[in-house]
């Protein structure tokens, strides 16, 4: 019997995201989330796929990543999908940062792990979660393909001009300071399946991807290969997102320490947990902001207008990195469901080519689709992201050789 099934693990500080899916067709065979891993009120959500089952939830005392993945095999196993199936030919893991050293998906092993660790200064917040879901299944099947998927690697393909920041050189390469991008599998695949929707190659077309969620990144796409991208060193650089500030003057750091007094954590939390939209007008949620801004509040409408100026300016920027743009395509929470933050951010864009068809920009759909009108200069689309997909594709391509 040819193994087929990858098992995708997302795992998070407190969390783990997974699904099952068989490569012959891509399809989902259970998915689930064990969340608040150590905490109390610790929970297990699984929904098997294969036979119509209903989600199945329970609160249990999950003490770590080690117990978490344990209930996961044992939801698994009840519905025959089990972490011994000889139909399991992998597990992909997501991990946040990759660093220089990692440019595409990685069979894990002792030295790439450390390389991950090594890495934990300039992702502390999610390498260090990452590790523990890897050193978990590894131990619960030592025998199996473990896969790194990492979501700086689709961007390691920027040349150095787009890559490096314009400080002393000895400086950052001693500190590993560069641009390293993130929201790499998503960006991978919503500019292939782009290039699908537009009945192209990937190597045809030259792609603008708009990842809006509560995390925000844009990336420049020529021909299939990542060109620039609006993160950084690390998640907070870039656009106005549901709770960080995006680009911001270096030196409003120094003010607020030297004038405000705050230390180098407390501009942290302010910048990564306190900025972006919520700073603005105490909202997150653009479904929220919306039904404000329709009621007249002006803090709403405010954050809104900063917001979409973010916006068009990396447009704007990436047009002219590009030179030739065949599609601007968004993806995300709010860049597959909020019709009012697409037409917005391309308003006054047209000289530049995208337009915006405001019936079809209005229609709600799952699927990856068109809102501009026939003959736009450059086509704008809504791809719904697929993370897991593209981690599994990437696992069992690396594997199934």
């Amino acid at each position: 019997m040819t193994a087929t099934r990858v098992l995708v693990l997302n795992s998070g500080s407190s969390s783990v995201k997974y699904q099952l899916l068989d490569m012959r067709d891509s399809t989902r065979l259970a998915v689930g989330l064990v969340e608040r891993i150590g905490e109390q009120g610790s929970r297990l959500k699984h929904t098997p796929l294969t036979d119509g089952g209903g989600t199945r939830e329970r609160s249990v005392a999950i003490a770590d990543h080690a117990a978490a993945l344990k209930a996961v095999a044992e939801e698994l196993a009840r519905d025959g999908l089990g972490l011994d199936s000889p139909e399991l030919a992998a597990i992909g893991h997501r991990v946040v940062h990759g660093g220089q050293s990692f440019t595409e998906p990685t069979v894990i092993d002792d030295a790439v792990l450390a390389e991950i660790e090594r890495l934990i200064p300039v992702a502390p917040l999610h390498n260090p979660a990452n590790l523990m879901g890897i050193r978990t299944a590894r131990a619960l099947r030592p025998d199996l393909p473990q896969v790194a998927v990492f979501d700086t690697a689709f961007h390691t393909t920027m040349p150095e001009s787009a890559a490096r920041y314009a400080i002393d050189v000895a400086t950052a390469d001693a500190y590993r300071v560069r641009r390293y991008g993130f929201h790499g599998t998503s960006h991978a695949y919503v500019s292939r399946a782009t290039a699908a929707l537009l009945g192209k190659a990937p190597e045809e077309v030259n792609v603008i991807v708009l990842h809006l969620g509560n995390g925000a990144s844009a990336s420049a796409v020529r021909a299939g290969r990542c060109v620039d991208t609006s993160m950084g060193l690390t998640p907070l650089e870039g656009l106005v997102m549901g709770t960080r500030s995006g680009d911001i003057d270096p030196a409003v750091i120094f003010h607020l320490m030297r004038v405000g007094g705050m230390s180098t954590d407390e501009i942290d939390t302010l910048l990564n947990k306190k900025s972006g939209l919520i700073g603005l007008c105490g909202d997150n949620d653009m479904r929220e902001i919306s039904r404000r801004i329709d009621e007249g509040d002006e803090r709403a409408e405010l954050a809104f207008g900063i917001y979409i100026h973010r916006l068009k300016k990396y447009i704007g920027a990436y047009c002219a990195v590009l030179g030739r743009v065949d599609a601007i395509a968004f993806t995300a929470g709010v860049g597959e469901n909020a019709a009012r933050v697409r037409q917005a951010a391309l308003a006054g864009l047209e000289p530049l080519g995208p337009a915006v068809d405001a019936d079809l920009n209005a229609v709600r759909s799952d699927e990856a689709r068109l809102i501009s009108p026939a003959g736009a200069r450059v086509a704008v689309a809504v791809v719904p992201t697929d993370e897991e997909l593209e981690i599994a594709t990437q696992t069992y391509a690396l594997v199934d050789r």
